[in-house]
């Protein structure tokens, strides 16, 4: 299993950029995919998830209304769109695939996911 992302980059405060992430050695339409982030000297935190079909999401407070998360299954691939970034989004992303529903109880916890992508870095600054 291969999760490839990629996207990242420099961009100015108020600015967007969109992630992707392309599955492969899966069948996609089958893992709940989900992103998430590491700040230099902090853990990782949860950013968004979707379910299988992409048909419902969820997100972190820091990003709702700013982030959105969606699917293409038939590409095999789960994207982050970014809008109004802020400095504190600067981070390293990361995407990641659970093999079970997507449930309340687990979507937003790092060691429920099976698999997980290499990281694009993110910097917000002017």
């Amino acid at each position: 299993v291969q999760l490839q992302a990629s996207g990242g980059g420099l961009v100015q405060p108020g600015g967007s950029l969109r992630l992707s992430c392309e599955a492969s050695g899966l069948t996609f339409s089958r893992w709940t995919m989900g992103w998430f982030r590491q700040a230099p000297g902090k853990e990782r935190e949860f950013v968004a998830a979707i379910t299988r079909d992409g048909g419902s999401a969820a997100y972190a407070d820091s990003v709702k209304g700013r982030f959105t998360i969606s699917r293409d299954n038939a590409k095999n691939t789960v994207y982050l769109q970014m809008n109004s970034l802020k400095p504190e989004d600067t981070a390293v992303y990361y995407c990641a695939a659970d093999s079970a529903p997507f449930s309340r109880g687990r979507y937003y916890r790092p060691n429920e996911y099976d698999f997980w992508g290499q990281g694009t870095l993110v910097t917000v600054s002017s």
